[in-house]
Order: structure tokens, then sequence, then C-alpha cells
């Protein structure tokens, strides 16, 4: 249940106006061609940049999908994380100082993230924060998904940028029907270290999904391709993860070969006559849920339906769980979507 945080009136007020007055005193910001804003000017511009690093010019998306460039004079130092991989992203590159604020976590960080985390001011009365709440925080940066980024939730990304707040969102919730690959996930990790100036972890962390993927393809070369479905069993139907999503490209990438590269979904007799080597089941352990629980009850839709007890996967067990978080808009844990999907391809693979 997402709570929204209760502010006065007038405090508001006060606080957004002092803001982008203050704002409007330190910089200014130029459209280009209706899609895109640039922070061109700022009187701090040359604080940081004795080492020639910045400027630094990203480009993004906005809400509708539209490319957005932005320049960085210097590292945030307010940023608002939003959803999980956002978070993840600055623990995993060091950056957990730059946090002001923290928002929405679906599963708990991993362990070896845990002691950064604790760094990050979470929220956690707020699951999505409205764009009135990171008025208040003064942010000079807003990481989250695509969806957040209307007016009616975060805040529109041209209104921010214009009030000299950058806006990145993960390339694969960019709006507008586009695929979700592997290379948007390592272009993520890489522009966020060009942002804050940590290129070398954030390439580390890049090239280490790269090796886990040429490693899987180099050990099984020379083998048959193994058919592949990858669904989320959703209130009696399949959800079905096609070559468009993170999941269908990870299967691709690593040598697979979808059953069903097209459709949000996927019949019962489509997945039978596609009868699939292997089956990925997805779930989501969501805020409150028992994630024991919610794992029996997705494998258990396809284990002990009736209906597919024909197929092979069930019949040899080759149905494999793999979490949501893993394989969409995945951040620094793409890593353990490879891994995972590698395995479950390749049961007798050694991923180290």
């Amino acid at each position: 249940m997402q709570f929204k945080r209760k502010i006065t009136t007038s405090l508001l007020v006060f606080s957004m106006t002092m803001w982008m007055v203050g704002c409007g005193a330190s910089t200014s910001n130029v459209a280009s061609s209706g899609v895109s804003s640039m922070n061109t000017a700022s009187s701090t511009a040359n604080v940081s940049n004795s080492d020639g690093h910045y400027p630094v010019t990203i480009t993004n998306y906005d809400y509708a999908g539209n490319e957005v460039t932005y320049t960085y004079e210097k590292a945030p130092e307010h940023v608002v994380a939003v959803y999980q991989g956002s978070i993840e992203t600055m623990i995993a590159l060091g950056l957990e100082d730059h946090v002001v604020a923290s928002f929405g976590l679906d599963n708990e960080v991993k362990e070896e993230w845990k002691a950064g985390f604790e760094q990050m001011n979470y929220k956690q009365d707020i699951f999505t924060p409205d764009k009135e709440t990171v008025t208040l925080l003064q942010p000079d940066l807003i990481l989250s998904w695509g969806s957040l980024f209307s007016d009616k939730n975060l805040g529109d990304v041209k209104t921010w940028n214009s009030k000299n707040v950058a806006t990145y969102m993960n390339s694969n919730t960019r709006p507008g029907g586009y695929a979700r690959t592997l290379e948007n996930e390592y272009q993520d990790i890489v522009n966020i270290g060009k942002i804050f100036n940590v290129e070398e972890k954030a390439q580390s962390l890049v090239d280490e999904m790269k090796a886990s993927v040429e490693h899987t393809l180099q050990a099984t070369q020379g083998q048959s391709s193994v058919s592949v479905a990858v669904v989320e069993p959703m209130n009696g139907s399949l959800s079905n993860y096609g070559a468009n999503s993170l999941a269908g490209d990870m299967v691709v990438q690593l040598g697979g070969t979808l059953v069903k590269p097209q459709g949000n979904e996927i019949s019962k007799e489509e997945l039978i006559a596609a009868n699939p080597d292997v089956i990925f089941v997805v779930y989501m352990a969501y805020a409150g849920d028992n994630p024991e629980t919610v794992m029996q009850q997705q494998m258990a839709a396809i284990q002990e339906d009736p209906a597919l007890a024909s197929l092979s996967a069930v019949k040899n067990n080759r149905i494999e769980l793999v979490m949501l978080g893993d394989v969409y808009a995945a951040g620094p844990r793409t890593i353990d979507g490879i891994n995972t999907i590698a395995k479950g391809m390749y049961p007798n693979l050694d991923l180290h």
C-alpha cells in the first residue's frame, strides 16, 4: 500500500518557491528541438572540472519516450532514487553518499549492498513519491522508471530539467514499446558511471555481465539450441516474455530459442504445441509477501496443472524460477538474471 507524506500547503508552497528561486539564480537551461533540454551554464560549473571529466552530456528519455539530452557540469550530490534498480545501481557503483532519499523497494537489497543501503535514507512509508514530496528534497538528479515521469507522479522531465534537475529513467522502461535489451542495461550502467565520474567501476560491472554471456556461448558451442519459454502465471493466464523483453533477450543472447518470440501472452495450447525444453517461471515477492509462498505458487501453476502434464519440461523437471527483478529493469542485478537463465538452459554448465 502506498502512503503519502502529509505536509501543510503553506510549507509546500514556501519550500517550492524558495527552491525554484534558488535554482533559477544559479543555472540556466536551453531546450533543443522540442524534445531535449541541456544545462548549459552554472555558477559552480567548474568546481569539479579540474580533471577534465566534465561537462558530460547524456541522452535519455522523457515520459513520451522522446530522446532528451542533459549536460552535467559536475557529479550530482542530491539524488532521489526510486525503485529497485535505481537504488541498487547507486550502491553497486559506490555512490550511496550522493543519495538524499530512496523509495520503492520490492525486494531486500542483496547482502553485499546492505551497508550502502543503510546510508540511503530509505523512506519506508512512501512507496512512490509524488512531485511535491520530491521537490521538498531539493534533488539535482532523479533516477526512476519511465512510467513515473508523468506530471501526475514524479513530474515532467522537461519541467525538472528547466529547473536544473537532471532525470534518468532506466532505458528498459522507456515508454513507447521499445525493445528491452541487455545492451540497454549495459548502457545505463555506463551512463551513470559517466555522470558520476566512476566509469571504471561501471565498466567493470558491465564487463562481468558480458563475460558471463561470452563464457556461456563458448562453453556450449556446437550444442543444439535450447528451446525456451519464459512465462509468468497471472490470474489463470500465462504472460509471455518475448524477444522484446529483457528476459527474452537474455535467452537469445545466451544461444537459446524462444518458442514464442512475439506476443505478451501464451495459451496453454500454444505452450503444449511448442513443448519447450525448459520453462522459466517468473515470480515477484512484493513487499509484505512471503517469498517462499510466492515461488511455490508460481511453480505449482505449471508443475501441478493437469493440462500441462504432457510437457517435456514438466516430465524432465526443467521448470526454473527467475525473479522479476533480475530480468526486468534489472540494473546491477542483470548479472543474476544472466546466470539464472544460463544455468537453467545449460544445467551442467560451470558458471565460474
